[in-house]
């Protein structure tokens, strides 16, 4: 196999031999209780580590775009965490196990540089499937940089494009600013993490999907891109997004969602560094056109005429936007914006009863929030349809909140069956049939003089049939399906039945009275 660029510059057993050495040491933790102090040295050492594995990915970086200066801040990163090593060996609570683990995704990373896998070792677009550069260091971890804001304000340019963009979130488009906001809140901890793992801006985060879908996980373009992250079916299949085998496509689903669009964006700043516009240009209007227009502006920023006007206009909104939005996610109070505070601590509950999330919006009320939980529900649980029942013991994800106001509301009482009668109403039962219309002449009015009338045609007598006075309960059918069939009052069927609330259980075999119902 032919050398990599990174074996000429840096061998790998420099990298072996201090990996030995930390696991011969591994054995120095002290388990023992330790005083604040202690711990606070140890969590200052696990931070200087951090920082060291973000300065060596970085530096890699450099290695593989030719920079010369990249193999001397790789060395002096991996200097700065062999002092880590020795002062954690000395200090009391320092687990040096852990900080290994740090210098192991190191090993990994130039154990696939020496193996070929670098960024010259795949097309942009890889015929088979493969990540084209998967194996290129991603962005040092979150907890190891500058604070998001001040590393944000860096990677981009508040220049007057992204003023307007902002301009625009806090006029026309403030609702779905604030909409997109509350949306989020209920799925961050689904989302963020793979973001945070990164060392990618959860800001970003924000952004991309407050532009793509205001935060709705069933949104769905009419080009084909769908999920929060409006992820084609192309692009989500390379990231491992799509139909799961039951029906489900995992593009709707929030974490994988996020999962794929943080090692998209890795991928992005393998290539394009910490410009943040070609990673966005890229995310619009694909990776193979952002990349050329890099390659050839030699360094030229994204807001460079040169380059900017390269890109469609769609990408030339897009970018401004998502940065704006990102923007004031982090930076609200400046703009008199107030996002609406959001209940969102995450539990599940379990079905005591049938249940559609159209039938639970109703009984759970708002509970203390502008418009309810139909949109929260959707998001936290993408594979069922709104309008689907669901049968007892379906786990659902929610919040405290929301379990709370099913134990309350949705499980028995007045409310929990006028949900489910107003979700089981049939509006065809409302259309009754009535005899002919006479049409009286008004007295006033002259009637005109009447034509002979043409024989009627004999009409075949027709046989009106009898609305159906019984039902025999098949397998899979459920009180709600019935009463929609037939047009029935759910709770008058049920009465009619010696049936009760909440389970309504039906038998194969078993035979009910239609009383209460249109046909």
């Amino acid at each position: 196999m032919p050398e990599s660029r990174f074996s000429r510059r840096f061998p790998l057993a420099h990298l072996g031999a201090l990996a030995l050495a930390l696991v011969l040491s591994s054995h120095a933790t002290d388990a023992h209780a330790q005083s604040r102090r202690d711990r606070e040295a140890a969590e200052a050492l696990n931070q200087r580590m951090l920082d060291a594995e973000g300065r060596y990915r970085e530096a890699l970086v450099r290695i593989a775009n030719d920079d010369p200066a990249g193999v001397e801040a790789s060395n002096a990163a991996l200097e700065d965490m062999e002092d880590v090593m020795v002062a954690c060996e000395k200090q009391r609570g320092c687990s040096v196990p852990q900080l290994l683990t740090s210098y192991k995704r190191l090993l990994k990373a130039d154990a696939d540089a020496q193996a070929g896998q670098g960024e010259d070792d795949a097309p942009v677009d890889a015929p088979d499937g493969s990540l084209p550069t998967a194996d290129v260091p991603a962005t040092a971890s979150a907890s190891a940089l500058l604070s998001e804001d001040e590393r944000f304000k860096r990677m981009v340019e508040l220049n007057p494009a992204v003023q307007a963009g902002i301009r625009r979130w806090l006029t026309d488009m403030r609702v779905s600013l604030i909409t997109s906001h509350e949306n989020y809140q209920y799925m961050r901890h689904l989302m963020s993490p793979a973001f945070k793992r990164s060392g990618l801006p959860e800001a970003l985060l924000f952004g991309i999907m407050a532009k793509e879908s205001n935060g709705r996980v069933h949104a769905r373009s009419r080009a084909g891109a769908a999920g929060p992250l409006q992820f084609m079916p192309a692009t989500g299949r390379r990231f491992g997004l799509g139909p799961d085998g039951s029906g489900f496509d995992t593009r709707y689903d929030p974490r994988q969602a996020a999962d794929a669009a943080a090692v998209y964006l890795n991928e992005r700043f393998a290539q394009h560094g910490d410009e943040i516009e070609y990673w966005l240009a890229a995310y619009n209007g694909g990776e193979g056109r952002a990349l050329r227009v890099y390659r050839e502006a030699a360094g030229r920023r994204f807001w460079d005429p040169d380059v900017y006007n390269q890109f469609p206009p769609e990408t030339r909104d897009y970018v401004p936007m998502v940065i704006a939005a990102a923007w004031l996610y982090l930076h609200p109070q400046e703009y008199g914006l107030t996002f609406p505070k959001v209940d969102a601590r995450p539990a599940t509950f379990r079905l005591e009863r049938p249940a559609s999330i159209y039938e639970l919006t109703i009984c759970l009320g708002n509970g203390n929030t502008r418009d309810g939980y139909m949109r929260a529900l959707r998001n936290l649980n993408p594979s069922y349809e709104a309008e689907s029942l669901l049968p007892v013991g379906t786990v659902l994800n929610g919040t405290v909140r929301m379990a709370g106001l099913y134990r309350q509301w949705c499980v028995r009482g007045a409310r929990a069956d006028l949900a489910a009668e107003l979700v089981n109403s049939d509006p065809r039962a409302a259309i009754v049939r009535t005899g002919a219309i006479e049409v009286l002449p008004d007295a006033n009015v002259e009637a005109p003089a009447a034509l002979p009338a043409a024989p009627a045609a004999p009409r075949p007598p027709q046989a009106t049939p009898a609305p159906a006075r019984s039902h025999r309960v098949a397998r899979g059918d459920t009180l709600g399906k019935i009463a929609q069939r037939y047009g029935c009052n759910i709770s008058t069927l049920a009465r009619a039945n010696g049936l009760r609330a909440p389970a309504y259980a039906l038998k194969p075999g078993q035979t009910l009275t239609l009383q209460g119902c249109a046909r």
